[in-house]
Formats: structure tokens, C-alpha cells, sequence
């Protein structure tokens, strides 16, 4: 048995006694998303009567667990850093906390703001180096394995081992645990007309040999869809899903003609179906990185002809956009959005879009408004804003006057508020 092996034996454990290491007002961090430990925190979960005020921070909990159902928080305080369905409900009934952030920016507020006593999350198994990936979510987690007091890992076959800057070694390590839980799956969002509308605009506007950013949902898988016919696409982003497992299977994501980390899809954490996972296991062409690297908008803005794509709920007349809200009621967070903005902007031949459907409600609400909701938080502000794309066509507002962006906004927004909106944009003294 070598070294390595055997360390891994004296610290094996089950759940319930790893957990016993976790005391009343403690600070936890989790990963976001697939690189949450489920047998852990169900443990955690069960000595409730025994815990009070433990915060668990987190950027996009996936599972509705245990810890997360309300009356659960005298025990656990979740704090949401960006809000996702299995904790919106908690959220939103004042039973959880909201920590506002930028992405790349989270590794630093943890080291600078939060007091880590315990790290918990999922990873790959030890390679015969002593070597564990953190797999589909690298993105803060390693920032927080490095100020951890205690770190509990717990393994799990199903996790791919990604490449990269990804790994901890089991010295780093206090005590593992096994597991055989599913890594959990995100099914793709049905691609409507509307969504291939918006796909074939910024599709037209993307030039061969771009470096692209994509997120999730509908627009965006869209959008991957609409670039098969592209040559030497090259990836730079915070999340990697289906779609580009997609392009790359069919020629058009090569890396080539990036400018840096050429021939490599670059990202920070990933998503979606087994068929994903399968595709980043061990794949040399995959390197995950950080996100206080793969987020930063100077780093992007040294990608050639970078493209970002994000969505919006709405959009006012200025530009300003709110993506995380609906009025004052927290929905989502901010997330990558603004990093790519502003990346996507600084790069030499680069465009942002900002994709949001024309109405909502059956047509009976505009997403283009004179100006946002009540209380809608402003996610990426007017001045990093290049392009705002619906299903009738593309308003270009980057170095544009208030009027000409009023005028673009109002060309693209449902044929029916159109009137509506110019008599507000007067009334505004915009036109």
C-alpha cells in the first residue's frame, strides 16, 4: 500500500463523526452547485438539536437539502451569494441571508470578510499522487480550502476529475469521506422561436475565430445552436455546459486563434447532463481555473474578439439592466454578468449582449421599460452595456446618447408598447 494510501485510510470517516467537528456559531463554506457534499450536510442536518447559528455559506445551492427547509434556521443560517431554486424560498421569506458580490470577486471577500472555519465539498478520487479535483466547481472553493481551519472532503466516483488549476492534496485534508450520491444532472431548457431569434442575431455578429462566453438556459443554448456553422471558436468562461460539448464535437470550438491559454476551453465551474461530465473527465483540452482568474475583466479583455452572452428580466431606456430581481423580491444574484460586461468591452475586437425577451405574461408586460421596477436592482449598469438583443432585432447602445439608446431600445421592444415607450421617453425629456 503506498504512502498516500494509507493516509487515506487513517482519515476516512463517516459522515456523522466528520460532522462532529462542527460546533454552534461556526462559518462553513460550500461549493456551488454539483461540488456540494449532500451525505455531509444530511449528517450535519441531523444534529440540529445539538446546533445553533451556523452559517453555511454558498453561491447557487443545487439540492433543496435538509438544512435548507424551513424552521432550520435557529440551526443553520444559509447565506445565499447568488440565490438559486432549492434556497429562493428561504430568501425571500427573510430566512436566509443575501451576501451582494461580484463572481470574480467572491475569493477575495472570503479571505478578506469571512472567518472559514470548516470547508465541505465533493471531489473526485485521490489519484496516486494524493491528489483530489475539486471537478465541477473550482471557482472559490480553493480559495476557501487555503484559509479553512478544517477541511472535510467528501469523495465521490461520479465526480469528474477536471484539469487545471483544481487540485487539493490529502495533506490539506482533515478527515474524507465516501460517497456514491449522483452528481446531480441540469436538463437543458427547451429552445423556443423566440430563443432562435435571438440566437441568429448574435450569431450574425459573432466573427470566426471568437472567444466566447455562454451561460444557461434557453437563449443560450439557442445561441450555441446558431454557431455551428462558425470556424475556430475558441471558449473563455464561468460555466461550461452541453452546448459546448456540442461545438466542439463538431469542429467549431478549436482554441486556435485565442490569445491566451490557446487550444484549452477555459472555465470555473460546469453544469448539465452526465453526457457533460463524461466529456470533462479527464480531458486534457478542459483546464478549470479559479474565478477570481476566469472572471476577472482584465484577463477577459485579453481574449481576442471575446463574446459574452447574459440575460436580463428587464431593460430601461438608459440601459441600465436588472437580471437578479423582480422589483425588490431577490431572484437570482449578479453572478458573472458584470465581470463579462466589462471584459467583453476592454477586449480588441469584443462584444457584449444582453438577451431578454420583448414581453412577458402572455405579451401583456414589456421588458423594455421607460425605467426599472420599484426596488429592481440595477445588475450591469448603463455604461458597461454594448448590445441589448430581443427577438426583434439588436439595439448597439455602447457610445450611443441617451436619445439613440432610447430610440434603439424602443425598435427592438414589442411592436405594441412601442407608442407607450416614446411618450414615456418624452415625458423623460430622453426624446
Amino acid at each position: 500500500m503506498s504512502r498516500w494510501k494509507e493516509e487515506y485510510q487513517r482519515k476516512l470517516v463517516t459522515p456523522e463523526q466528520a460532522v462532529k467537528v462542527i460546533k454552534s456559531g461556526q462559518h462553513i463554506v460550500l461549493p456551488l452547485g454539483g461540488g456540494e457534499p449532500p451525505d455531509l450536510l444530511e449528517a450535519m442536518a441531523k444534529r440540529k438539536d445539538e446546533l445553533e447559528g451556523v452559517v453555511l455559506h454558498q453561491l447557487l445551492a443545487l439540492r433543496k437539502l435538509s438544512y435548507l427547509q424551513p424552521g432550520m434556521e435557529v440551526h443553520f443560517r444559509h447565506n445565499s451569494w447568488f440565490t438559486s431554486g432549492a434556497s429562493r424560498a428561504m430568501v425571500q421569506a427573510g430566512l436566509a441571508s443575501v451576501t451582494p458580490n461580484y463572481f470574480h470577486d467572491v475569493p477575495r471577500l472570503i479571505t478578506d470578510y469571512i472567518d472559514v472555519d470548516i470547508l465541505m465539498a465533493c471531489v473526485s478520487p485521490m489519484d496516486e499522487h494524493g491528489y483530489f479535483s475539486f471537478g465541477l466547481s473550482v471557482d472559490y472553493t480553493t480559495t476557501a480550502a487555503l484559509k479553512a481551519k478544517t477541511v472535510i472532503l467528501e469523495v465521490n466516483p461520479h465526480m469528474p476529475r477536471t484539469l487545471g488549476n483544481c487540485f487539493i492534496h490529502i495533506n490539506d485534508a482533515a478527515m474524507l469521506v465516501e460517497s456514491s450520491s449522483p452528481i446531480p444532472e441540469l436538463a437543458s431548457a427547451p429552445i423556443t422561436e423566440r430563443d432562435m431569434a435571438i440566437g441568429h442575431y448574435i450569431a450574425d455578429l459573432v466573427e470566426n475565430g471568437s472567444t466566447v462566453q455562454l451561460g444557461i438556459g434557453g437563449i443560450p443554448n439557442a445561441v450555441a445552436q446558431c454557431l455551428l456553422n462558425k470556424e475556430d471558436l475558441g471558449i473563455h468562461t464561468e460555466m461550461i455546459v452541453d452546448g459546448m460539448v456540442d461545438l466542439v464535437e463538431k469542429g467549431v470550438i478549436t482554441g486556435k486563434k485565442k490569445s491566451m491559454h490557446k487550444g484549452k476551453l477555459v472555465g470555473t465551474f460546469a453544469l448539465g447532463s452526465n453526457k457533460l461530465y463524461q466529456f470533462l473527465d479527464n480531458n486534457p483540452l478542459i483546464e478549470m481555473h479559479p474565478v477570481s482568474y476566469t472572471n476577472d475583466p482584465y484577463v477577459i479583455g485579453q481574449q481576442y474578439k471575446m463574446i459574452s452572452v447574459n440575460a436580463a428580466v428587464e431593460v430601461d431606456l438608459l440601459g441600465q439592466c436588472c437580471s437578479e430581481s423582480i422589483g425588490h423580491v431577490q431572484f437570482s444574484g449578479t453572478g458573472g454578468q458584470a465581470d463579462y460586461a466589462r471584459g467583453a468591452v476592454r477586449s480588441q475586437g469584443g462584444k457584449g449582449f444582453i438577451t431578454v425577451p420583448a414581453t412577458a405574461k402572455g405579451n401583456k408586460i414589456s421588458r423594455i421599460v421607460p425605467r426599472l421596477s420599484e426596488g429592481a436592482v440595477v445588475t450591469t449598469s448603463k455604461n458597461d452595456v454594448d448590445h441589448v438583443v430581443t427577438e426583434f432585432g439588436v439595439a448597439k447602445l455602447r457610445g450611443r446618447t441617451f436619445k439613440e439608446r432610447a430610440q434603439a431600445l424602443i425598435e427592438i421592444a414589442h411592436p405594441d408598447f412601442r407608442p407607450w415607450l416614446r411618450e414615456e421617453a418624452k415625458r423623460m425629456n430622453v426624446l
